[in-house]
């Protein structure tokens, strides 16, 4: 990107965790953001100690500390979107949602974060109740992997009719919108109930999105390798550039699917 470009692009907020080995938190969201044209700006809640192996621990943010960089940035910035992720404490999870009203953020795409896939747990239960009454409201959309969706609505996800009952139950906490990522399940091609499949071109990976009511379905090819960390990282924040740009939601989990497709594929 030029400087000319990257003046003129819209600017992407992302509030998140530090991942000191790169593969997920805001490095990763930082490549989706620059990688789909626009400019990325980053607040740190959190700096991990962890890589592909293992989670050793983390140093959370104070409040104060949370608020002096998004204050800073607001400062410099108009803002076109913010992707939150991680959130540990209660106390940070209800500052930045403060600070969704105060500020007036634009577009909150939320990846409520609650595991790291080397083992960490990245919200605590006290955070995850005032996520559910404090902040769930204040998004443009969630987006749960199903082990997260299954935690917010209550109930076990074995198949697409289950997908969408978890996100209507999700819907009812007060989420305006709700994406489920169900790529680490498949279903076969032959029916809706979600299966392992046999042979790789039964295998289908489904995510569900619920705006309001309004089902879209997304339906992509199962990709076999090894496991990928920061997918769910990079496609909250490529959805926020989506919609920075001025895409409808839809589109830009499309193209957000797509990019992180593209990637995926290069591991």
């Amino acid at each position: 990107m030029t400087n000319e470009q990257q003046r003129r692009a819209p600017i992407v907020l992302t509030i998140a965790g530090f991942d000191p080995s790169g593969g997920a938190g805001i490095i990763a969201d930082v490549r989706a953001i620059e990688a789909l044209g626009c400019t990325a700006v980053g607040v740190l809640t959190s700096i991990t100690f962890q890589n592909a192996k293992a989670y050793h621990g983390a140093l959370h943010q104070s409040t104060a500390a949370v608020r002096a960089q998004v204050e800073a940035i607001l400062g410099q910035h108009e803002v076109a979107a913010v992707k939150i992720g991680m959130l540990q404490t209660s106390e940070i999870v209800r500052e930045v949602g403060q600070m969704i009203d105060e500020y007036n953020l634009a577009s909150p795409v939320i990846d409520p974060v609650m595991e790291s896939s080397s083992g960490g747990k990245l919200m605590e239960n006290d955070a995850f109740e005032v996520f559910v009454t404090e902040l769930l409201t204040r998004a443009r959309v969630i987006t749960p992997n199903i082990p997260e969706a299954e935690k917010l609505a209550g109930l076990n996800i074995h198949d697409e009719g289950a997908m969408r009952e978890a996100a209507a139950r999700i819907r009812e906490l007060g989420a305006r919108a709700v994406l489920i990522k169900g790529g680490h399940r498949y279903r076969t091609a032959s029916g809706s109930e979600r299966v392992k499949a046999t042979t790789h071109e039964q295998r289908e990976a489904v995510d569900l999105l619920d705006d309001e009511g309004d089902v879209t379905i997304f339906r992509g090819d199962w990709i076999d390798g090894p496991k990928v960390r920061g997918t769910g990282c990079m496609l909250s924040a490529a959805i926020a550039s989506g919609l920075a740009r001025g895409f409808s939601l839809p589109d830009s989990i499309k193209e957000a699917k797509a990019f992180v497709t593209k990637t995926f594929r290069v591991f």
